[in-house]
């Protein structure tokens, strides 16, 4: 797994929505030099690698100080959510709480599908914005964490959005009153029924690979689709290849 790869892409790439006070344009880390030999010995699932790498760059950021991570809120036995990040930021001189998602959304009726249809972009905002983000304001995190009484509400939300090009559909512009980052509508997708019109070969890819691709590193070219795979062809185009149902399971 090249974890200094998956750094510098999100360095380098912005984020799905254009940004405001709340939501980062950009991810918050410098572009500082990040050797990351050691191997990653976490939950293999891309979410927890993308956190462990943002963990990484906060720690080396000249900009932050990173002052807690991954605070569970429990309230009766129950847990309220957890905190990606807490960090100082040094320039400001303000404390930020941070939650950071990487997503990969297909469009279909005019809606942006995750792999897994029940994940929406518009459910996941809400969800980010409404709960995430708000569990700064609980008596649970402020009883715990009085020195954070002002905390800013801070969301980096990477990734890619994929459109059908064998399918004529409008593209939205917004995600609510979000503006949908068009930079980052640079993927396909399409049904493994529509497989053959692909003008080129395309190759698997590995889970980690997803953000930052194959670079180069091509194993073998894929001749069957029997699930939802991702894949990248030798020209760097991204293709998510889906089950005719999806996303009727939704």
């Amino acid at each position: 797994m090249e974890l200094d790869q998956i750094a510098n892409w999100i360095m380098t790439h912005p984020g799905l929505l254009q940004g405001n006070s709340v939501i980062a344009d950009n991810a918050p880390f410098s572009s500082v030099p990040l050797s990351m030999h050691h191997a990653y010995q976490g939950n293999p699932r891309l979410g927890f690698i993308y956190q462990h790498v943002c963990s990484e760059l906060f720690n080396a950021s000249p900009e932050y100080q990173l002052l807690a991570e991954e605070i569970q809120l429990i309230r009766d036995k129950k847990t309220l959510g957890a905190i990606d990040f807490i960090a100082h930021n040094i320039r400001t001189q303000h404390i930020e709480h941070w939650e950071v998602a990487i997503k990969f959304y297909l469009l279909h009726d005019e809606l942006w599908y995750g792999p897994n249809p029940k994940d929406r972009l518009d459910k996941k905002l809400d969800r980010m914005l409404h709960h995430q983000l708000a569990i700064n304001q609980t008596s649970v995190f402020r009883e715990r964490f009085p020195q954070w009484e002002n905390v800013d509400p801070k969301l980096l939300m990477q990734g890619r959005l994929y459109t059908n090009p064998f399918r004529n559909e409008r593209i939205p512009t917004h995600c609510f009153e979000f503006p949908v980052n068009q930079s980052q509508i640079t993927g396909h997708w399409c049904y493994r029924n529509e497989v053959s019109q692909i003008p080129e070969p395309i190759y698997p890819l590995e889970k980690w690979q997803w953000m930052a691709g194959h670079n180069g590193a091509i194993t073998k070219n894929v001749q069957s689709h029997t699930q939802f795979t991702h894949y990248q062809s030798a020209s760097g185009t991204f293709w998510f290849i889906v089950p005719e149902h999806w996303p009727d399971n939704r």
